[in-house]
């Protein structure tokens, strides 16, 4: 496993956490591993060729210019896009097309979900629907449940960073287990 790639996963881990957590993508982190990352990627061209920084150049360009028609037209968060760029930067362009589609599925499958469960619900019995309304009466008085919640400060929506992330280590594992980048 290259240095990047260990960066790319402790990001990604990083802000899986946060996005799940919080709905947020920390710019603190995302400006860490581009930081560290760049470093990385200049001590590789300075070792070997200084043509071993474009595909990560590219990857920061593609990744930004990929998302940001989505935020703006308000579908996805500022976070989303810059972490997708960072991501591009530290593995390089060939990771965004995979990084995309699997991070683009778990967030339909997401969405189906939500779409299906909000269409059975109505055809609960009364007494199914009961239970499930004091479940989350219980859930909701939680204390660990209401820091998140307030951590939140009312963002809803679906993490798709959290989702670039789990499809970012899916891709750095696979890569170094015999798939190639």
């Amino acid at each position: 496993m290259t240095a990047l790639g260990l960066l790319a996963m402790a990001l990604s881990l990083r802000i899986v956490i946060s996005d799940l957590y919080a709905r947020r993508v920390p710019n603190t982190w995302l400006l860490a591993g581009a930081g560290v990352g760049a470093v990385l990627v200049a001590a590789s061209a300075l070792s070997s060729s200084f043509t071993d920084i474009l595909p990560h150049l590219l990857g920061l360009l593609i990744g930004f210019a990929a998302l940001i028609p989505f935020y703006a037209i308000r579908w996805m968060g500022a976070g989303d896009v810059k972490f997708f760029a960072v991501l591009g930067f530290l593995l390089g362009w060939q990771a965004l097309l995979p990084v995309w589609i699997g991070a683009s599925l778990l967030a339909g499958l997401h969405s189906v979900t939500v779409y299906v469960w909000r269409g059975v619900r109505g055809f609960l019995p009364m007494r199914a629907m009961s239970l499930q309304n004091q479940i989350s009466d219980r859930l909701q008085q939680r204390p660990a449940l209401q820091t998140m919640q307030a951590a939140r400060q009312g963002r809803v929506g679906i993490p798709y960073a959290a989702y670039l992330g789990f499809a970012a280590i899916a891709w750095v594992l696979w890569s170094i287990n015999g798939g190639s980048p």
